[in-house]
This record gives C-alpha cells, sequence and structure tokens, in this order.
C-alpha cells in the first residue's frame, strides 16, 4: 500500500453522547482534550481512542454546528501538495491546511469526485 490510513473519525453534535455509545459497543477508552484543529471539533469536545492490538488510532467528537461524518485520514508528506493533487485529479478541496496550535500537526479535507470526504494528515513543523 503506498500512504497508509494513520487515524478515524466519528463527528457529531453531541460528542459526549456518541463516546459513550462507542465506548460501550466496542469497549473504546477516550482520552478527552483538543482536536488538532478547532475545524475538526470543539476544544474540548475530543476524545481519542488509542489502539491496542494493531488497530489505527481514532476520535469522537465535534459539537454544535459541526457537521455529521465519519472519515479516515491519510498520512501524507505535505497536505497542501496532497490536496493540489486531489483537485488536479478531479477532487474539490473543502478545507486545509489547519496546523495545530504548537504546529507539529497539519490536517485537510477533499471530497473525491464522488462527493466521499478524506482527511489529510502530515507532521508539521513545531515552532
Amino acid at each position: 500500500m503506498g500512504m497508509p490510513v494513520v487515524h478515524f473519525e466519528i463527528i457529531g453534535a453531541d460528542p459526549q453522547r456518541l463516546r459513550t455509545y462507542y465506548g460501550e459497543l466496542f469497549d473504546w477508552q477516550f482520552d478527552v482534550g483538543d482536536a488538532a484543529a478547532e475545524a475538526v471539533s470543539a476544544p474540548g469536545a475530543y476524545g481519542f481512542v488509542h489502539p491496542h492490538d494493531g488497530g489505527i488510532p481514532g476520535g469522537v467528537g465535534g459539537g454544535a454546528g459541526y457537521p455529521h461524518r465519519t472519515l479516515f485520514y491519510v498520512g501524507v508528506p505535505d497536505v497542501e501538495a496532497a490536496l493540489r493533487q486531489a483537485e488536479r485529479l478531479g477532487g474539490t478541496r473543502v478545507s486545509g491546511p489547519h496546523p495545530n496550535r504548537d504546529e507539529t500537526l497539519v490536517v485537510g479535507f477533499f471530497t473525491d469526485p464522488e462527493g466521499h470526504l478524506v482527511g489529510l494528515a502530515a507532521a508539521g513543523q513545531p515552532r
């Protein structure tokens, strides 16, 4: 496989309710804090899921006004370059690049030619 899926997200209007649901359904434990960027989730409303047996990390978050979605992120060397390539191939940039507060992570979003939302993630340059 080329560039790997590195993270998944479930975003909705009531992140606490979603974390309770998925926690009970799949026995997930959450570390609640801030998402990589406010474009992803309300501050303090993002619950990180850390894999224990070979899974990928993820998160459940959102809040009022955040669009409901289930999403995966692909790890890329450069979010801006990947967004430009997605557009060149017929996709549409949704937003980004969005660095986190300390600029150690950058995310972006695009839709493929059929409208599926996809996330991109890259290591940033810390301040």
